[in-house]
């Protein structure tokens, strides 16, 4: 685009920006869907959370709170943290975006991992600062890497961990090495979405790192074990000075009462969550030794997905893998925007799903 155009020119950034393409969701008609591309839980929301959702219905005229403030509280409770410290937004995304929006301009870079969130490249850019891409060790951040690429502009550093769609992580040792080699002025974002689905004694999401630290900030979401994606829910916990800083560009009421109302009865059932976590567990490590089992290469993964690679595999493709289970109704995520042109992710589903999908893979790998 030039200014000869004789249009309206967007600010500097934007157009580099490729839109964010979410997991697909069609099959054939008269296919039984199973949909394992988004990292949505097979379990479904707490019960609790379902009727605190349903009873809003009988006052959508009115506002919600515009602090969340109930939510804020029930988050502080269940993670023994300051509710002054927590920012609720529409979804963990909004509150990303909010930190570029906040701490980047034009000069100013910001650092994620190459396997890293797709959002992290688009608020970068969206901000007009330069997105500085570092590469990874084995599909896991590497920190050494990371810090290398460090300068006199970085403002942002972004560490999904566990991280989507590698599956890896790095222990609370190597995140605080990261932290340590950090200048002052950059800010360390610790994206922990499928931190609940852990289960790793070196592994810790970040809530004592930032109660420590004036430049870290932890980001969560109901979208995956609390299973309240439609509802768009996420929190950040963080030093008051950049909670105050992003409390003055949020929208008003950004999260909507019926998201507040579930939200705030999902992070209480425990026992819907630690359900979840048995199930992931089983299913996880089962479906990792049966596509191993197949010849297929499986990056080892801490949350509810795996990723599945198709390099060893002689005349077969994630792309081909990919149709041929789309045909038979189990929709997994091509992740070549990711970097990983011949490898496909797949969400840790119910027990028919992960059986199915296995069966289905075998039946192409066989073909």
């Amino acid at each position: 685009m030039t200014k000869s155009d004789n249009i309206p020119e967007p600010n500097p950034g934007i157009m580099e920006i490729a839109s964010y393409v979410p997991g697909k969701s069609a099959v054939p008609a008269g296919v039984k869907l199973f949909k394992l591309s988004a990292n949505e839980t097979p379990l479904g929301p707490s019960p609790a959370a379902k009727h605190a959702y349903a009873e809003l219905a009988g006052n959508l005229e009115d506002y919600p709170d515009g602090s969340s403030n109930q939510l804020r509280d029930a988050i502080a409770s269940a993670h023994g943290v300051n509710a002054a410290n927590i920012l609720c937004g529409n979804g963990s995304d909004e509150l990303l975006g909010l930190m570029a929006q906040c701490y980047l301009r034009p000069g100013h870079e910001a650092i994620y991992t190459e396997h890293g969130f797709l959002m992290y490249r688009i608020g970068i850019l969206g901000a007009g600062a330069t997105p500085i891409v570092v590469p990874e060790k084995d599909h896991t951040a590497d920190v050494d890497a990371i810090l290398s690429r460090v300068t006199e502009a970085t403002r942002l550093v972004y560490l999904a961990n566990p991280n989507n769609p590698t599956g890896t992580y790095l222990p609370m040792s190597e995140v605080r090495r990261l932290h340590a080699g950090l200048p002052k002025s950059a800010i360390l974002i610790l994206d922990a979405a499928y931190a609940e689905y852990v289960r790793r004694n070196d592994y810790e999401s970040g809530i004592e790192l930032v109660a420590g630290s004036n430049n870290v900030v932890m980001t969560r979401t109901f979208s995956k074990i609390h299973g309240l994606a439609a509802l768009r829910v996420g929190w950040l916990f963080g030093p008051d000075h950049i909670v105050s800083v992003l409390e003055r560009v949020r929208g008003p009421f950004n999260v909507n009462a019926a998201a507040q109302a579930a939200a705030k009865a999902a992070i209480a059932d425990r026992e819907m969550v630690d359900r979840a976590v048995v199930h992931n567990d089983e299913w996880l490590t089962w479906t990792s030794e049966e596509m191993r089992k197949l010849g297929l290469q499986v990056t080892p993964s801490v949350g509810n997905f795996i990723l599945i690679h198709f390099d060893a595999v002689d005349g077969k493709s994630a792309a081909g893998a990919d149709a041929h289970l789309t045909e038979r109704g189990y929709v997994l995520r091509l992740v070549g925007g990711y970097g990983l042109p011949n490898a496909i992710r797949m969400t840790i589903g119910s027990e028919e799903a992960c059986r199915g999908t296995v069966a289905a893979l075998s039946e192409y790998l066989k073909a």
